[in-house]
């Protein structure tokens, strides 16, 4: 059996990853995947989208492939030894091919046979330069390189609320380009009842410039007569100054995050405080982890993201 290897960031899952991972199953009868972790990513000095929502995009796409693969997290170029050295070929770019001779010399040092090597040529956007996933997070292309196409504006720099509206406007609209812009929402950090509508029509408003539509997501809490809720609103703006607005599922704070919200904490260190978990805003949100990982704070915004599509999908 002829094992390949392939590996990226798979920021944004684009053409050029697509060709690669192709290339690797045309190889190999079994692939192997590497994904670089967030530790890596960073490391590296890259814009990346968290590894949640990088691994999940991946193995989406290697779901529809017809033979056996493994996913599993690098955090350096040679990957875990007991899983690459049974590898017969390596599948890089140009651009990656140095890295090729790198994993080839470390294994003749340790008595390993080299990798074949298999180079594939690097995807073309329409302005002749290669795709790469940070020229898509910044907007100026969809995942296939093309820029002549809708044109949305997200009014936060938050990946997992980009990767969301991301994914909604493409299973309406096809292929998008989506710009991340770090607006003011003119409420508190963390906003309660109303201030959660006009934080998220705030940065619609505020992002719309020059744009086909602006997307402005905002997660506020609420007194109920059950406890307190959290819900996540979305407000859509085109340029023609129409606003739709939706909300995702709400879902209620446990009882000693909740005292500490009406306190005067934010929700991340209210769970921080109860839970030790940190950074939830930017990973798997408060929902990932109340709920165990039943649903995440992507899953969540496409929720809002596409409750306030529902009147210009009905209207179209």
């Amino acid at each position: 059996m002829m094992i390949a290897a392939v590996a990226g960031t798979f920021s944004v899952l684009h053409d050029g990853h697509k060709e690669l991972i192709r290339k690797a199953f045309e190889e190999g009868d079994r692939v192997l995947v590497g994904i670089t972790n967030d530790a890596m990513t960073s490391a590296e000095g890259k814009a990346a989208v968290p590894l949640h929502i990088r691994r999940k995009g991946l193995e989406e796409f290697l779901s529809s492939m017809n033979k056996p693969s493994i996913v599993f997290e690098i955090d350096d170029i040679y990957g875990p030894r007991d899983l690459m050295d049974p590898a017969d070929v390596l599948v890089v770019t140009e651009e990656t091919l140095p890295n090729a001779k790198k994993v080839n010399d470390d294994r003749a040092k340790r008595g390993v046979a080299p990798l074949r090597v298999s180079v594939v040529p690097l995807k073309m956007a329409f302005d002749d330069s290669k795709i790469s996933s940070s020229d898509i997070l910044k907007g100026r292309y969809a995942r296939n390189g093309d820029g002549d196409v809708m044109d949305i504006a997200v009014g936060s720099a938050n990946f997992v609320k980009v990767e969301a509206v991301r994914s909604v406007m493409e299973r309406i609209f096809g292929d998008v380009r989506i710009t991340p812009l770090d607006v003011c929402t003119g409420v508190p950090e963390q906003p309660f009842g109303d201030d959660t509508v006009k934080g998220a029509a705030n940065r619609a408003t505020n992002a719309i410039d020059g744009h086909d539509l602006s997307v402005g997501i905002e997660a506020g809490v609420f007194e109920t007569p059950f406890g307190l809720y959290d819900f996540q609103y979305c407000a859509i703006l085109d340029k023609e100054g129409k606003m739709t607005v939706g909300t995702g599922m709400g879902f209620r704070y446990p009882d000693k995050v909740a005292e500490l919200v009406r306190e005067g904490d934010t929700v991340g260190e209210a769970v921080k405080k109860v839970y030790g978990n940190t950074d939830i805003g930017k990973k798997q949100g408060a929902i990932g982890l109340l709920s165990k990982g039943l649903i995440d704070r992507k899953a969540l915004t496409e929720q809002s993201v596409t409750a306030a599509m529902v009147p210009r999908i009905w209207d179209e």
